[in-house]
């Protein structure tokens, strides 16, 4: 069975894109999505996408892990697929989609860019000096120095694998403060990928959500990733609640193709 792809990336997290409006590629298997995204007998990537009809709305994202298995919401792939449809016919400004958890907006902005609106998030908790937090997938947040040189693979395998948060996984994110108080740097180790990603954009608004600069109203902090830079923009409530939480960064088509399967 052939089937034709498209390949995305968002700040070098990379996506297979798959327009599944005429559900042609409902048969796909977890197996087969795996060996899709293998980078040595496959395309290569971090995740797959379909994008499905959806009444009402504008599409469905339907989204998997590397591994094959049915993923939670991926920030970057939603700006990916949001551009894919944008090429695919489905050309507007402002875009409302479904995912995993629920309905997104999205908009294009002028420099090419695109924001997605996040789930509003209303708990932050602490966990041994660390945060753990919601924002569509599960992330612990650890504050760290010399992030560049941080062993990101083996200290977020082992959180990932902590009993903790064995049985459901989480995502692990190490974050470094800038000396300015509106920009961090952070790596992220991603379940389903059991690896280092080039970046991650839930993990990414959970860490600009941990470092906050303003006390209550909004907020923007300047994100930068191993893959690129990215911005998130929310409002902070004086309870602590965040909402109107935006994920801005870059969406690029890499190339299409046709494979089997």
């Amino acid at each position: 069975m052939e089937i034709n792809f498209y390949k995305y990336h968002g700040a070098g997290n990379d996506f297979v894109i798959v327009d599944n409006r005429k559900k042609e590629y409902d048969f796909l298997t977890g197996e087969q999505v795996k060996k899709i995204c293998d980078r040595h007998f496959g395309i290569g990537a971090d995740g797959l996408m379909l994008l499905n009809e959806k009444p009402g709305y504008d599409f469905e994202m339907i989204y998997f892990n590397s591994d094959g298995r049915p993923g939670s919401f991926c920030g970057n792939g939603s700006r990916c697929i949001v551009k894919f449809a944008l090429l695919s016919g489905i050309e507007k400004e402002n875009y409302l989609f479904t995912a995993s958890d629920g309905i997104h907006e999205a908009k294009l902005n002028a420099d090419g860019t695109i924001s997605i609106k996040m789930q509003d998030v209303d708990t932050i908790q602490l966990h041994h000096g660390d945060y753990i937090l919601n924002t569509g997938s599960p992330h612990y947040i650890k504050i760290v120095t010399d992030l560049l040189h941080f062993d990101v693979v083996k200290k977020g395998k082992e959180i990932r694998c902590h009993e903790d948060f064995e049985k459901e996984g989480i995502n692990v994110n190490f974050v470094e403060p800038d000396t300015e108080p509106d920009k961090i740097m952070v790596r992220t180790y991603e379940r389903g990928v059991e690896n280092e990603t080039l970046s991650c954009g839930t993990g990414v608004t959970a860490a600009a959500l941990v470092c906050y600069h303003n006390e209550n109203g909004f907020n923007e902090v300047e994100v930068k990733t191993i893959g690129g830079k990215l911005n998130v923009e929310f409002d902070r409530t004086a309870d602590g609640h965040y909402n109107n939480v935006w994920l801005l960064g870059p969406a690029e088509k890499v190339f299409e193709g046709v494979i089997n399967i």
